[in-house]
C-alpha cells in the first residue's frame, strides 16, 4: 500500500519538468510585460492579474496535455475533444473581463483592459501549448498595441480613454 501512495506522487508527468516549467515561466513574463504596462497606467487589473490569469491558462493548457498523453488509460469509453480547452479558458476569462467593463455618466470604460486580460489568457494558452512564437510576438503586439498607440492618438488629438 505504501509504494501505492508513493507512486501517486513520484513525478511522471508527460512532459518534461523543465519544459513545463519554461512554458509557466515564460507565460508568466509575457503576460507580466502587459500587467506591468496596465499597472503603470493605473488601472485595476495590472500586474499580479494579468500573471495569474496567463498562468491558468498555461496550466489548463498543461493538464489538457497531460489528459491527452493518459488516453489510454481511460479506454474507448471516453473521449476527449481538445479544443474545449480553449472554450473553457476563453469563457472564464470573459466573465472576468466583462467584470473590468464599467458604463459610466454616458461612457464605457475599462474595454482596453479587459481585452489585455482575454489576450493575456490567450498567450498563457499558447504558453501552455508551447507555441514559443505565438507567445512571443502577442505579448509583443498587445503592448505595441496598448502603450504605443495610445501615444500616437494622444500626439493626434484622437485619444480617449476607455481604460
Amino acid at each position: 500500500m505504501w509504494d501505492e501512495v508513493m507512486n501517486e506522487f513520484a513525478l511522471s508527468p508527460s512532459l518534461p519538468v523543465t519544459v513545463i516549467l519554461a512554458r509557466m515561466m515564460a507565460t508568466v513574463v509575457f503576460c507580466g510585460l502587459i500587467g506591468l504596462e496596465r499597472e503603470s497606467a493605473q488601472r485595476a487589473a495590472g500586474l499580479r492579474t494579468h500573471m495569474l490569469i496567463g498562468l491558468a491558462a498555461c496550466i489548463y493548457c498543461l493538464l489538457t496535455l497531460a489528459l491527452l498523453a493518459r488516453a489510454e488509460e481511460f479506454g474507448d469509453t471516453v473521449r476527449m475533444d481538445p479544443l474545449r480547452i480553449i472554450e473553457a479558458v476563453t469563457g472564464g476569462v470573459a466573465f472576468l473581463a466583462a467584470g473590468m467593463i464599467v458604463f459610466s455618466q454616458g461612457k464605457v470604460r475599462g474595454l482596453t483592459t479587459g481585452a489585455s486580460m482575454w489576450v493575456a489568457a490567450a498567450i498563457g494558452v499558447a504558453c501552455g501549448l508551447g507555441e514559443w512564437a505565438i507567445s512571443a510576438m502577442t505579448a509583443v503586439l498587445t503592448l505595441i498595441i496598448i502603450a504605443l498607440v495610445r501615444k500616437l492618438e494622444k500626439r493626434a488629438g484622437t485619444y480617449q480613454s476607455d481604460d
